[in-house]
């Protein structure tokens, strides 16, 4: 099990994720995104050396909301 840290990530994740989207191919925007983070998870490596976090950002800068699985 991981140790999780109290901390502040500057910039965030999303912040981070608003710049890259529009740089995929599939994104299906046509601006910058409005995101959200509806959910996510973490993989931690049993001896605590690493760890993968795998989230849901949410754009709801369209007509309609898209979910990515990032």
């Amino acid at each position: 099990m991981a140790i999780i840290h109290r901390t502040t990530l500057e910039p965030t994740k999303l912040e981070l994720l608003t710049g890259w989207l529009p740089t995929r191919p599939w994104y299906t925007g046509d601006g910058a995104p409005e995101l959200s983070r509806p959910g996510g998870f973490r993989l931690d490596d049993p001896e605590g050396e690493v760890g993968i976090e795998f989230l849901v950002a949410l754009d709801a800068s369209g007509p309609a909301p898209v979910a990515y699985h990032v």
